[in-house]
C-alpha cells in the first residue's frame, strides 16, 4: 500500500500554481492544500476535474483530496506558526504532515504591474519571508520556490548586448541589478532559500523560469492575448513596443515536468533556469499566429506601452548537464495549443 502524501500550494489557484495542483492530483496517492486570494488566480469550481465534496464561506473540499483556502497566503503562514495544526482543526479535512510545499503566492500582474506598482510588488518580500520562517521550523520534507528570470542583471538583457544567461550570471559577491522591485524581491528569495538550506537543513530547490505560457493562460498575459486577437484576426495587429524585443517562452507542462525532476535531485537552494534556450521575439509570435489564422496583418507598434528589457533568454547547459533535460513541446506544437483554445473560447 502506498503511503498517501499532503501537500501545500501557496497561489494554488494562479497559472502555474493550478497547473502544479492538477499535476500533483493526476497521482492517486496524493492530497493537496491550496491557498489563494484569487486577487488574479481563478477558482477552482471553474477549473478542479474532482467533485466537490464540502464547502465553506472560504473553502472547498474535492473529493476528500483536495482543500482549497480562500485566503492570503501571508495570513494562512501566521495562523500556522502559532498552530502547525490549523488545517486539520479549521477545515473537516485529515492530513499527515505536509510533505512538499510549492511556493507560487507572489504579487504579479505582468509588465504594467512591476513597471506601474512596483511597491506593491514589493510586498512578495514580506510573503516570501514569512513562509521561509514558517518551512525552517515546521521543517516539510522539501520545498520549492520559485524565483524568476527577473532576478537576472537587466545590463545582460539590452538590445545591443543580449546574451543567452546562466545560472552563474547571479553572484551574490558581486551583485548586477535585477529587474524593478520584482527582481529585487525573486533574488532576496534566493538568498533566503541559501540561509534556509545551510543553517537550517531544509531542502530547498530554486527556479528561474522564463516566459512561461499554456493553454489555460489568461488573457492578462500576451500569449493568449495575442492568440485570441489572431483568432479575429485583428488587423493591423497592434504590439506593445516595437514588437522586436524577445522572451524564451516554454510550456508550462515543461515547466511542471523539470520543476519535479529539479526537486528530486536539487536540495541546497540552487537556482535552475526553465526556459528552451531560445530568443523569440514578439513580432514572430505574432507570425506564428496569424499563420495558423491564415492572414498577414499589418504591425502597428505602441511605442508608449512598458516593455522591460529588450532581451531575456536563457543558455539551459547546466540543467542539461546536471539533470539530463529538455523542453518537449516546441513552440510551434505549444502555440497552435494556445490558439486552438483560442478559438473554442471565440466559439462559445
Amino acid at each position: 500500500m502506498m503511503i498517501k502524501k499532503t501537500h501545500l500550494v501557496t497561489g494554488g489557484c494562479g497559472f502555474v500554481g493550478r497547473n502544479m495542483v492538477k499535476r500533483l492530483l493526476s497521482h492517486a496517492n496524493t492530497q493537496v492544500i491550496f491557498i489563494d486570494n484569487l486577487s488574479v488566480g481563478t477558482h477552482p469550481d471553474t477549473w478542479m476535474s474532482l467533485p466537490k465534496s464540502h464547502s465553506g464561506d472560504d473553502f472547498a473540499i474535492y473529493d476528500n483530496r483536495a482543500l482549497f483556502i480562500h485566503q492570503d497566503a501571508l495570513k494562512v503562514m501566521r495562523k500556522l506558526m502559532e498552530n502547525d495544526q490549523y488545517f486539520s482543526e479549521t477545515y473537516p479535512w485529515e492530513m499527515d504532515r505536509i510533505a512538499d510545499v510549492f511556493h507560487f503566492a507572489a504579487i504579479v500582474g505582468g509588465r504594467a504591474k512591476i513597471d506601474g506598482d512596483p511597491m506593491v510588488v514589493a510586498l512578495d518580500l514580506a510573503i516570501d519571508a514569512e513562509m521561509f520562517y514558517w518551512a525552517v521550523n515546521y521543517k516539510p520534507e522539501r520545498l520549492l520556490y520559485p524565483s524568476s528570470s527577473a532576478a537576472y542583471p537587466v545590463d545582460l538583457q539590452t538590445e545591443g548586448g543580449a546574451i543567452a544567461l546562466k545560472e552563474s550570471d547571479i553572484d551574490f559577491k558581486r551583485m548586477g541589478q535585477p529587474d524593478m522591485t520584482y527582481g529585487w524581491s525573486k533574488l532576496t528569495g534566493e538568498f533566503l532559500a541559501h540561509i534556509a538550506a545551510k543553517h537550517y537543513g531544509l531542502k530547498v530547490t530554486c527556479i528561474r523560469p522564463f516566459s512561461g505560457y499554456g493553454e489555460d493562460q489568461d488573457l492578462t498575459y500576451p500569449v493568449p492575448a495575442i492568440a485570441a486577437r489572431a483568432a479575429k484576426k485583428e488587423d493591423p495587429f497592434e504590439v506593445w513596443g516595437s514588437g522586436h524585443q524577445g522572451r524564451d517562452f516554454v510550456h508550462i507542462q515543461d515547466v511542471i515536468d523539470c520543476i519535479l525532476l529539479a526537486m528530486d535531485h536539487i536540495h541546497d537552494g540552487t537556482a535552475i533556469n526553465i526556459g528552451m534556450g531560445k530568443l523569440t521575439s514578439f513580432r514572430e509570435i505574432i507570425e506564428v499566429f496569424c499563420s495558423f489564422a491564415g492572414y498577414k496583418p499589418t504591425i502597428q507598434p505602441l511605442l508608449d506601452k512598458p516593455v522591460g528589457v529588450h532581451s531575456r533568454y536563457c543558455d539551459m547547459s547546466f540543467v542539461e548537464e546536471r539533470l539530463g533535460w529538455k523542453a518537449k513541446i516546441s513552440i510551434e506544437e505549444g502555440m497552435r495549443r494556445v490558439y486552438e483554445a483560442a478559438l473554442k473560447q471565440l466559439s462559445v
